[in-house]
């Protein structure tokens, strides 16, 4: 019996290769080798170690026990290995990936789905956005429309697209297929995908815009995970917005009425005289809108008294006078301090 030959050696990629890497190279020696495209081996031989080589490290435990015990370790965690391999009956890995000769003897496959990773600021995951993604994706022959044959004609192969009932576009745009036929429908013509209230780690799901399906199979669906840029000024929790604003003592003493940054522009908030440090307010409705609708959350307005750093002789001289005009009874009542359960 022959000696198998490494299965990275089969692939063509190093030993460290990554899963996308050991794909593209599966793709691309499957379509080499398949005996529809190769004639000087009928058999399938060649075709049949690269599906072999990829069935193992295309998984993380036979990738991992081939690692460490070689074929044996695979073969022990696969059964019996790939004896009795029949090319004729089996719905090889090639069809999920080309939709070959084989598909024409099986039943309608679903699509793919595919999944994309996008970054939006706060505001486009506070308010809702409009975006436009460029994806690669299989779609249906536009001869035959996924059928493999010529319309209106007797099972033949389809000269468009090679009998496989698919084409490969290569950058096209989610949303730009339905600029001048229909409105799309998942966003019915807006192209808004991103709806107001997602927050970091949301996934959005685009319902048949993935992989064609074969054989008459619906397409696979899209889905996009977000991660949400932090806000310079806003923390958000849950659908309320945190803020800390500063004033200085004199407005915190006197009371004051000051603009505050908001998601939708500036809000006015009156500081009542004699406001401390960590006194909070509420700016009610200006938080973000709930994800299925029904209302918005607040923005809570947390008060920081700011000591200035740095005065010159005037103020100082002015300070110096108030300080010595005031009495215990001008400045608040002392409280317990909570911050230690028990003595050190």
């Amino acid at each position: 019996m022959p000696t198998k030959r490494d299965y990275y050696e089969v692939l063509g990629v190093e030993r460290n290769a990554t899963d996308e890497e050991i794909r593209r190279a599966f793709r691309k020696l499957a379509f080499k080798y398949h005996p529809d495209h190769n004639q000087e081996d009928k058999t399938g031989e060649k075709f049949k170690e690269v599906n072999e080589a990829y069935e193992v490290l295309s998984d993380p435990d036979k990738r991992a026990a081939y690692d460490r015990f070689g074929h044996g370790g695979a073969e022990g965690l696969f059964g019996r290995g790939f004896e009795g391999f029949d090319f004729g009956g089996f719905g090889d890995i090639f069809d999920a990936f080309f939709g070959g000769a084989a598909t024409s003897r099986q039943a309608p496959q679903r699509g793919n789905h595919l999944r994309y990773r996008m970054t939006i600021t706060f505001e486009e995951a506070a308010l809702g956005c409009e975006k436009e993604i460029t994806i690669t994706r299989t779609e249906h022959c536009s001869m035959c429309q996924g059928t493999g044959s010529k319309p209106g004609s007797s099972p033949s192969r389809c000269p468009n697209c090679d009998g496989s009932g698919q084409v490969r576009r290569i950058q096209q745009s989610l949303f730009g297929r339905f600029a001048h036929t229909v409105p799309c429908p998942q966003c019915q013509g807006e192209g808004r995908i991103i709806p107001a209230g997602v927050d970091n780690g949301a996934q959005i799901r685009l319902g048949g815009e993935g992989e064609a399906g074969r054989k008459g199979g619906p397409a696979g669906d899209i889905y996009i995970s977000l991660s949400v840029k932090e806000h310079e000024l806003f923390t958000r929790h849950n659908y309320d917005l945190l803020y800390e604003l500063p004033v200085n003592f004199v407005q915190a003493a006197l009371g004051t009425e000051v603009e505050v940054p908001t998601l939708n522009g500036k809000a006015k908030l009156k500081i009542p005289a004699g406001s401390q440090t960590g006194q909070m307010f509420k700016l009610k409705g200006q938080g973000v809108p709930h994800l299925r609708g029904g209302g918005r959350g607040d923005q809570l307005v947390s008060l920081f008294v700011a000591t200035p750093d740095s005065l010159n002789k005037k103020q100082r001289q002015l300070l110096e006078e108030l300080g010595e005009s005031l009495n215990p009874g001008n400045m608040p009542k002392p409280k317990k301090w909570q911050g230690f359960s028990q003595r050190d």
